[in-house]
């Protein structure tokens, strides 16, 4: 869903990442409306699934997902050892804190907060929903929220590499043990399967067509623009991706959403604290351990900014299209944009609280000192 970056100024976000949060209401909208006007077909569609796949939303997934792997650049994880303060803690906050903050939380507003306005067979889902967003760091928004934050880049690519290489082997082990400490069953076979699926295959298809665009464009700068002119013609597909399964989501799930008018802000709370939470974790440690602002934004927005389009299609595969699983990883789209747009204010208006050398700019890793 967005460019390679780069050690030029931050370009503004597009109409649709602008937005994102203005389309996926228009989405929620359409989908209740479209959903008790055509119930029939909306079943139709939940039938076309084999394994519990369905066919249509794994390609919508798809659609989601490869544009943003076409970006990572695993050749980057040689420079890992350039900034590991930001490196330790993104992958502290990443792995050992928020997928934990994030079960509590749902377990804490779901079965005792809300407990008198939620169905209690219901509160299960969205505990789980939870779990797997905040057990799926961002790989792609982040991209963006760096740069215009006027972040490292290299540091950027590092970290979204090396998040990636974690999650294919963490993802589903963390879940796993999340739902089973919240006693939800665990299919592991569907677990895995979500993983090779909208992890690994689309990663793999992703580092092929960068392979490609480089091969031929030659190595150093013109292979870089070339993968970010890809990247950027096949932008639009990850988004109506996204805006797609949103449509369908809410199809399904419009009769529920109708019948309790609240539910969506009802989810949106533990997420809102949730994600400001950890952005103050992450920001305090870079904070007091002295990281330059412009690997600390971006170290610290990771961990807030969550990988919504996997956590969509895994909680449709382990639940379901019309599981509150699905539903709490859709709101968690609604409320991510602007959340993050918020933080990224905080960021630049705060960035004198770091070293002043750095502040503010997105230099050439060649030419910084490797101290840090």
């Amino acid at each position: 869903m967005t460019e390679l970056p780069s050690s030029k100024p931050a370009s503004p976000l597009s109409l649709f990442e602008r937005y994102l949060s203005l389309w996926v209401l228009i989405c929620i909208i359409a989908g209740l409306t479209l959903g008790t006007l055509l119930p029939d077909t909306f079943q139709l569609l939940a039938g076309l699934e084999y394994g519990s796949v369905n066919f249509i939303v794994a390609v919508l997934i798809w659609f989601m997902v490869y544009p943003m792997m076409v970006s990572v650049d695993f050749t980057s994880l040689k420079r890992i050892h350039e900034r590991p303060k930001g490196l330790v803690i993104t992958l502290v906050v990443n792995w050992l804190i928020k997928p934990f903050t994030m079960a509590a939380l749902g377990i804490l507003f779901f079965e005792f907060v809300f407990a008198d306005l939620i169905d209690p067979d219901n509160a299960s889902q969205y505990i789980a929903g939870m779990i797997l967003l905040g057990a799926a760091p961002c790989t792609a928004m982040v991209f963006i929220w760096s740069q215009l934050t006027r972040g490292d880049a290299t540091y950027t690519l590092v970290q979204v590499s090396l998040n990636d290489v974690i999650m294919i082997f963490a993802f589903a082990p963390i879940v796993a043990l999340l739902l089973g400490v919240t006693d939800i069953s665990v299919p592991w076979e569907t677990l895995l399967l979500s993983v090779v699926l909208y992890v690994v295959i689309p990663l793999i298809a992703g580092t092929l067509t960068r392979m490609h665009l480089i091969r031929k464009a030659g190595p150093g700068v013109q292979g870089e623009i070339q993968v970010s002119r890809f990247t950027s013609r096949i932008k639009p597909l990850s988004v109506l991706g996204l805006l797609a399964t949103v449509v369908l989501l809410f199809g399904f799930q419009g009769q529920i959403i109708l019948d309790q008018p609240l539910l969506i802000a009802l989810i949106a709370v533990p997420l809102l604290i949730q994600s400001y939470g950890i952005f103050a974790i992450a920001y305090a440690a870079a904070y007091f351990w002295r990281v330059p602002f412009n690997v600390a934004a971006p170290c610290a927005l990771i961990g807030t900014s969550n990988f919504f389009e996997l956590a969509v299609a895994v909680a449709i595969g382990l639940f379901g299209l019309n599981s509150g699983a699905a539903l709490v990883t859709v709101v968690g789209v609604l409320v991510e944009v602007p959340v993050m747009l918020s933080l990224v204010s905080f960021a630049n208006r705060t960035s004198g609280w770091f070293p002043a050398s750095r502040a503010g700019t997105c230099p050439d890793p060649e030419r910084q000192p490797r101290k840090y």
